[in-house]
């Protein structure tokens, strides 16, 4: 959870999932679909279900969390900085742990040129924290340095003049601990348009599940199709919930907005109001009361607000007649991730 993610953010999904997965055993028996129910919100959804692949994995391989680095690297979901983090916290075995924090602190500690997430640079400071982490007590260690670059090290400017290590930080004694590290070249955001189906029963609004892999995968959404640059939204609105789905709509007024910011694009929802006569497989009508125990994405729950709230009239829609007039919800997200 604390990957990409700031403690305060995730301390109360911790609670909440520890308390319904006490558990390895807890978490491996559950469905993906009550993992990513707790995760929603947190973003990067691929890291919940990473995390409950892991636990069946760890499961059925060792009968519990192994021990052993190179055991926990071969989980899925498991990378360099959480097989470290869990291998010196959780049992004490001295082995480097560098996020992006530490990173901050060595490459200023031993003014480590280039930006962070270069292969140079990580390679350098991961065989500096090789290094260093001690064998008494490695987690320990591994969270001060963490902690001292979430606090005092941090970016743009530290706080040299309360930092123990600044007597010995080769970037301070030359001036430059506002320059190291580097920062990184970040592309220009790219714009993701989706258009979304508002196909209404009386109270119940028809909602689909996302194919596991990519963006949101595995939660639930309005049915919903990706715009190509220039094509009108309700084109590619109809063409693509055929295609996908069977599900076949005539697309009218736009009910709702949001633009939200993500990691490394914008993506910008828009649902219209859609006729429907019959709802394949795969599509359930959902009444508004049980939308909120759905695994789903903070950006989707956020349309789906604006679209309750938002007044439309269309005589006929979906079987029901619709009397409030109103106009479009917009909503502008702070940056949060997928």
């Amino acid at each position: 959870m604390l990957q990409q993610t700031r403690v305060a953010a995730v301390v109360p999904y911790y609670e909440r999932f520890i308390a319904r997965f006490p558990t390895l055993a807890a978490l491996a028996a559950a469905r993906e679909e009550e993992v990513l129910e707790l995760w929603s919100g947190l973003g990067y959804y691929a890291r919940g279900r990473r995390l409950h692949a892991a636990a069946r994995e760890a499961l059925a391989r060792y009968g519990a969390l192994p021990g052993s680095y190179d055991a926990l690297l071969s989980l899925a979901g498991f990378g360099q900085y959480t097989a470290g983090a869990v291998a010196s916290i959780a049992f004490a075995l001295p082995v480097p742990c560098v996020d992006g924090n530490a990173a901050r602190v060595l490459s200023r500690v031993f003014l480590v040129e280039g930006a962070l997430d270069e292969p140079a640079s990580r390679r350098s400071l991961w065989s500096l924290a090789a290094e260093l982490v001690p064998y008494l007590r490695p987690g320990d260690f591994n969270q001060a340095l963490m902690e001292l670059g979430a606090t005092l090290c941090g970016k743009p400017v530290p706080r040299c003049e309360r930092c123990a290590l600044s007597p010995v930080c080769r970037a301070h004694k030359a001036g430059r601990q506002g320059q190291i590290p580097r920062a990184r070249k970040r592309p220009a955001a790219a714009v993701l348009d989706v258009a979304c189906a508002v196909v209404r029963r009386g109270e119940a609004l028809a909602l689909t599940r996302r194919p596991a892999g990519g963006l949101f995968g595995g939660l639930w959404e309005l049915p919903s199709a990706v715009v190509p640059p220039g094509e009108d939204a309700r084109v590619a609105l109809r063409r693509g919930l055929a295609a996908s789905l069977g599900l076949h709509v005539s697309p009218g007024a736009a009910v709702a907005s949001l633009t939200r910011d993500l990691t490394h694009r914008r993506l910008r929802l828009t649902a219209y109001a859609c006729r429907a006569d019959a709802l394949p497989r795969g599509v359930a009508l959902v009444r508004s009361r049980r939308r909120g125990t759905l695994a789903m994405a903070t950006a989707m729950r956020r349309l789906l607000a604006a679209v309750d709230l938002a007044a439309f009239a269309i005589p006929e829609y979906g079987g029901q007649a619709l009397s409030r007039p109103g106009a479009i919800g917009v909503v502008i997200a702070r940056k949060n991730p997928s």
